[in-house]
């Protein structure tokens, strides 16, 4: 008798089953707005320049491929938290704030629940309505107990109003996760006046924020794109925020990410982190190198820095040229008002307002692939191609 017999089968993630429809798709003009990933005009996901100088950098210099330790690469860690939190950060400096490695955000996410659920029990953690799909499994195999609070409603609006009320009933002290900027997967962000009035209802209600940064310097830049991040950390004892290196250095495939901690103490910090350490190395002892390594070469030398600042702010600005090409391209068809909220969004993604029927006829009659609530990963467009999109967007939509 096989030992197997009752194991089920499951249906594959919606979003990674694009890659393999997309791929085995003959068209031409085939279109892939589905997995997050940056995209170049030539519908590539390059290795930024800088990265490559830093790895063949590495490739010279490195002498060991020992184990980095549970809390990841020293030089990574101290240089993303300067990146986050600011380069001189009182937080910082004052020994009340540091990262944790982990591979990828998403392993940073799964390390915050794990510790919320063994260090803070019986706390429900609260997102967004919609979110990244991945939030809602990921925290409930942590053992979580996930709550909503609404964020964009049918007509593909932010409804902020109803948002700030939601917040205002959450329990005192339970966790509520915020996207710091380019929120997935609807690209609506809240603006500075927005994140106070936030702010001011965590206080009140001593909630834990956990700050999802997953797309720094893909909304304003850099720095700009930080700033409800370091206004929380700095107005508030606790906060959690999980970064990730895989947009903005292009390191999809190296799983480079952190878990950040920012603490009313520099000595609560170090129980904080001490469990941090303990939960990791249950999950995957520690992280792997490559990635980090790379980031830190990158971070630790002003020329490389520089270089790299200007790939992400050209892949920003690329993103942002390519929501009003397709509002452009749309007007013909009496088509951009009604998709203005294209070109108002930020990052990677927008919440096109495209219905599963219509998305299936896109792909079907079109061979345009996105996420069946209509998210498109804007970052998958090419100017060539914008009239089609705009083109199969109208047939469909009329």
């Amino acid at each position: 008798m096989s030992h197997f017999g009752q194991v089920a089968r499951v249906p594959g993630d919606p979003i990674l089953g694009l890659i393999d429809a997309y791929r085995s798709d003959s068209n031409p003009h085939k279109v892939d707005l589905g997995v997050g990933v940056y995209k170049d005009p030539q519908g590539n996901t390059p290795i930024l320049r800088s990265v490559k100088i830093a790895e063949r950098h590495l490739l010279e210099s490195e002498t060991t491929k020992s184990y980095i330790g549970g809390h990841g690469d020293p030089l990574f860690t101290q240089h993303l938290a300067r990146l986050v939190f600011g380069a001189d950060s009182s937080l910082l400096n004052a020994n009340r704030a540091g990262a944790t490695q982990t591979p990828g955000g998403t392993g940073a996410l799964r390390l915050a629940g794990e510790f919320i659920h063994r260090c803070l029990p019986g706390r429900s953690i609260w997102l967004s309505d919609p979110t990244w799909p991945i939030h809602e499994t990921l925290f409930a195999a942590a053992g979580l107990k996930v709550q909503h609070y609404p964020y964009v409603e049918a007509d593909n609006r932010l409804v902020f109003d109803a948002m700030l009320a939601a917040l205002q009933l959450i329990p005192h002290g339970d966790v509520v996760l915020l996207h710091a900027c380019c929120h997935n997967p609807s690209g609506f962000d809240l603006n500075p006046q927005q994140w106070r009035q936030v702010l001011a209802v965590v206080r009140e209600r001593n909630l834990l924020p956990l700050i999802d940064f997953a797309y720094q310097g893909f909304a304003e830049g850099l720095e700009a794109d930080a700033w409800a991040v370091r206004l929380f950390a700095a107005e508030l004892p606790d906060v959690l925020v999980t970064s990730s290196c895989s947009k903005n250095f292009g390191l999809y495939r190296e799983r480079t990410g952190a878990l950040l901690v920012s603490s009313a103490t520099a000595d609560k910090l170090v129980d904080v982190r001490s469990q941090l350490a303990a939960i990791a190395r249950n999950l995957w002892s520690t992280p792997p190198a490559h990635g980090a390594a790379v980031v830190a070469q990158i971070l630790a030398d002003d020329s490389l820095q520089r270089l790299w600042q200007e790939e992400v702010e050209a892949m920003r600005m690329r993103i942002a040229e390519l929501r009003q090409g397709l509002l452009t391209a749309l007007q013909p068809y009496g088509l951009a008002e009604r998709f203005a909220h294209i070109g108002q969004q930020r990052g990677m993604f927008s919440y096109t307002g495209l219905n599963p029927e219509q998305v299936k006829r896109l792909r079907d009659e079109h061979s345009i692939y996105m996420v069946g609530t209509g998210r498109a990963n804007v970052a998958g467009m090419d100017s060539q191609h914008l009239d089609y999109l705009a083109a199969a967007i109208a047939k469909v939509s009329g």
